[in-house]
């Protein structure tokens, strides 16, 4: 069973992101560091990492989606979702009215 994200404040994925990238050179591995920054604060290691990932790609340091794309993938799905339902709605009222007008059913 998956719970609910919580959300984090802004200020402390900043924190976290800033903590992670000034002391990387002091850990193996991105996943060290951010695992490290993650216990200090009662966070996910998977967490902090994604938010710096994506810092790095925001940033222009690693390729990927930005945020600013990211949200607009996730505007343009949920528009397409309702453009579809919308569509479905008319299929079926189509139907339903050429089968009224159809003149053998009279």
């Amino acid at each position: 069973m998956r719970t609910m994200p919580k959300k984090i404040d802004q200020k402390v994925k900043e924190r976290c992101v800033r903590q992670v990238l000034e002391h990387l050179p002091e850990y193996s591995s991105l996943t060290a560091a951010a695992e490290s920054v993650a216990r200090r604060e009662g966070l996910g290691k998977e967490t902090v990492r994604r938010w710096v990932v994506q810092a790095q790609v925001d940033g222009g340091q690693r390729q990927g989606a930005t945020s600013e794309e990211l949200a607009e993938i996730k505007d343009l799905k949920a528009k397409v979702r309702r453009l579809e339902e919308d569509n479905e709605v008319l299929r079926r009222a189509s139907i339903f009215f050429a089968a009224e007008l159809d003149p053998r059913n009279r």
